[in-house]
């Protein structure tokens, strides 16, 4: 029999499928991991198939099997055949999304412990008389396991180790190996959940499973109960036999979440994301394999876990651009979503405050089934947003990155003994630092960026690369010491909250504090005890946390996303300034919003100051439409990186001479093709360039396929070639 082998090198000229003998000893199954001679190497391999015969005259031999499982399942190959045609994603970057990554090297495995027990051919009464009295040490340790079995490394932290052995060498004592299950946030504990459904709540589950299409959209405003939804549809299909996966677009929020799935499904549930240890994720994913668990909690990873008989799939803010990968391999979530339910004949429910107009307009087009839910639980309503026009406050002399109602606001609130939350959509101290005298900006050497002042540790920071530098004490350019901080960062909002109000403990969340595994826990914990009166957070406070006694909430820089070169910048305000809004009043106390703004009248805060989400996708779908952007058409980008610049550009003048062609003969499906430099020209000293296309939706996947052909026919060494489709950063 032969096995047909992807081997476990992430490069465009290997990643093809290699035939090998399969020797009679070794039991080689159609997903295993497999060790193969490749080139004068022996290099971990994945067996994607087995045939009876191969076309290549002479084979090499599987050399062993790596695995006592089978951790590739069919649908997962199925699956890696579609993400190559969908997304061009390299086979094996598609198999290694799969797996815990360090499974492969053989770099984890079960955690195994020692436990004693006492020899049970034996009463304790038999034991203790074999014991010399004066072996008081032995004596005690047998009074110890007489109350039940223990660790090894649990005794020797009480015991001598001589004693140990002693007893075990009389066979007194008995040595077994244990497995152990590393268990990730064992301090969250799970909460029995509330499980009468209101009327709007109960309609959302009965349409996931009544409807006909595969896919709904539950549309329910902030604190609309849509948690409870997710858990009542799950508890349906594990009634069924079936297994479900539940997705967040933060690991912040995994906490929150897993502590209400605890408390509803036990230790049915699982948990994937990139915060666990290596040995927690190997152990969750392990036990997702086997089917002790049947519920996976998780960010976008969690997409892949191994569950089978999957019955449900629950995206939670399904319009976050999380969902969505960005670096290799780059996929579409929900696109993955869509065929994992297909396959398993499952049901996908994508739910939001604010979907994506994508998804919105599958919902109109009756694409998707649509599930609306518009009441808060707490019959409060929603809170009052005001805008505060900060050009008016320059005006009149306040240069205060708060506004007069915003300081009030802030001192009122805490005097009463409840909590704020400020938001802002940066980190650091300052986005960047400029010479006020000839205008120089401090850039990374590796990459086309500004650096950021961070002033805790006085460094300047690349976001893209990591590298540090000491911070500027004059210009280098021109010598001036006259050194200007660019935009505002958490950081120093912080600082300035903590003049405002002198005695506030301030709590501040973004990726510079939450480096650490448990910092999520420990921020949202001190927030949610009242340890703090004051949360000053980027994106990763904007969605999810429910604290009942937030009463404020203040927007900060809101035009910040306004003005991007993006098509959907005005979807992403929208979005970011009602989630953001809704994390205020979720209790009976009610609550308000200060959204701060140089653009007050722009109809995005129009729209959302109502919470007008209907008035807001018409206004914006017909934008979409009028300028022929997604969801109406296509954009394809072509990215190409490579240290030598050189060959990157004789790359893409190859590829993009060849599509051009293409697009001649096809000008009725282009609308737009153009080859250029990225505007982000060089990351981590890779220089890069792009071909970015705008096609109709009509030819779309022949068109697709003809593009990723060229680029499979056109691959130059050194050169690294990625495709997207509609991109969420063109940079």
């Amino acid at each position: 029999m032969i096995a047909k082998v992807i081997v476990d090198i992430s490069n465009s000229e290997t990643d093809k499928i290699f035939d090998y003998e399969i020797p009679s000893n070794l039991n080689v199954q159609k997903g295993s991991r497999v060790i193969v001679p490749f080139g004068t190497q022996r290099i971990e391999g994945f067996c994607i198939d087995i045939a009876p015969t191969s076309d290549v005259p002479t084979l090499k031999s599987v050399e062993g099997v790596l695995d006592e499982f089978v951790c590739i399942s069919e649908e997962m190959l199925e699956l890696m055949r579609y993400m190559k045609d969908r997304f061009y994603v390299r086979y094996v970057d598609s198999l290694r999304l799969f797996i815990p990554s360090k499974l492969r090297g053989g770099r984890i495995k079960e955690l195994i412990r020692l436990y004693l027990t006492l020899n049970p051919a034996y009463t304790v009464e038999e034991i203790l008389d074999a014991i010399p009295a004066r072996a008081k040490s032995q004596i005690a340790l047998i009074e110890r396991l007489k109350e039940g079995g223990e660790y090894l490394s649990v005794i020797t932290n009480e015991y001598s180790v001589a004693a140990v052995n002693a007893l075990a060498s009389k066979g007194l004592i008995v040595k077994t190996s244990e497995q152990v299950g590393r268990k990730p946030m064992k301090s969250v504990i799970g909460e029995e959940a509330q499980v009468k459904l209101r009327p709007q709540q109960q309609r959302a589950i009965d349409t996931i499973f009544s409807s006909k299409q595969t896919a709904v959209l539950l549309h329910g405003v902030t604190g609309s109960g849509k948690t409870l939804v997710y858990m009542n549809a799950i508890k349906k299909v594990l009634s069924e036999g079936k297994t479900a996966i539940m997705l967040v677009p933060e690991i912040s929020l995994t906490p929150q979440m897993l502590r209400n799935f605890r408390g509803y499904f036990g230790d049915s549930v699982a948990m994937l994301h990139s915060g666990l240890s290596d040995g927690e994720r190997f152990d969750e994913w392990k036990r997702l394999l086997k089917g002790e668990a049947k519920i996976v909690v998780g960010a976008r990873s969690a997409i892949f876990a191994p569950v089978k008989n999957l019955g449900l799939i629950i995206v939670d803010e399904e319009h976050d651009s999380s969902y969505v990968s960005e670096s290799n391999p780059r996929y579409r979530t929900i696109d993955v979503a869509l065929f994992r339910a297909n396959y398993n004949n499952a049901k996908v429910v994508l739910g939001s405050a604010t979907p994506s107009i994508e998804s919105y307009l599958s919902a109109k087009r009756n694409e998707y089934a649509l599930a609306v839910m518009d009441e808060r639980i707490s019959d409060k309503g929603m809170p009052n947003i005001e805008i505060i026009n900060m050009s008016h406050e320059l005006l009149m002399g306040n240069v205060s990155m708060f506004s007069a109602k915003l300081e009030e606001s802030i001192k009122a609130t805490i005097a009463k003994g409840e909590q704020v939350m400020i938001f802002l959509n940066r980190r650091g101290h300052s986005s960047f630092v400029m010479c006020r005298k000839c205008g120089y900006i401090a850039k990374c050497t590796d990459c086309d960026v500004s650096l950021t002042y961070h002033s805790v540790d006085n460094m300047l920071k690349c976001h893209y690369c990591g590298k540090r530098f000491k911070m500027l004490t004059c210009c280098p350019d021109c010598g001036s010491v006259n050194i200007k901080y660019g935009k505002l960062g958490t950081q120093r909002v912080v600082e300035e909250i903590e003049k405002l109000v002198p005695d506030v403990k301030v709590l501040r969340m973004d990726n510079e504090t939450t480096t650490t595994k448990s910092a999520y826990l420990d921020i949202l914990g001190a927030f949610a005890s009242k340890e703090a009166q004051v949360l000053v957070g980027t994106q990763m406070i904007a969605k999810g946390h429910d604290f009942p006694d937030v009463t404020l909430v203040g927007i900060l820089d809101a035009d910040m996303s306004l003005y991007h070169q993006d098509y959907r910048s005005n979807e992403r305000t929208f979005q970011l300034v009602t989630q953001v809004a809704g994390r205020a009043g979720r209790s009976n106390k009610g609550g308000k919003v200060i959204l701060q703004a140089y653009a007050p009248n722009h109809y995005v805060y129009r729209f959302a100051s109502k919470y007008d989400y209907q008035g807001f996708f018409e206004k914006e779908n017909n934008v979409r439409l009028t300028t022929n952007f997604p969801p109406y058409t296509t954009i394809i980008r072509v990215l190409m990186t490579s240290e030598n610049e050189d060959k990157v550009i004789d790359c893409a003048k190859t590829i993009y001479r060849q599509l051009s062609d293409f697009a001649n003969r096809n000008a009725s499906e282009f609308l737009y093709i153009q080859a250029m430099r990225s505007p982000l020209g060089r990351i981590q000293n890779k220089y890069r360039y792009q071909i970015i296309a705008r096609i109709k939706r009509e030819k779309e996947r022949e068109i697709i396929a003809e593009f990723y052909d060229v680029i499979e026919k056109n691959k130059f060494r050194q050169v690294s070639v990625f495709a997207e489709l509609n991109p969420q950063n063109m940079a």
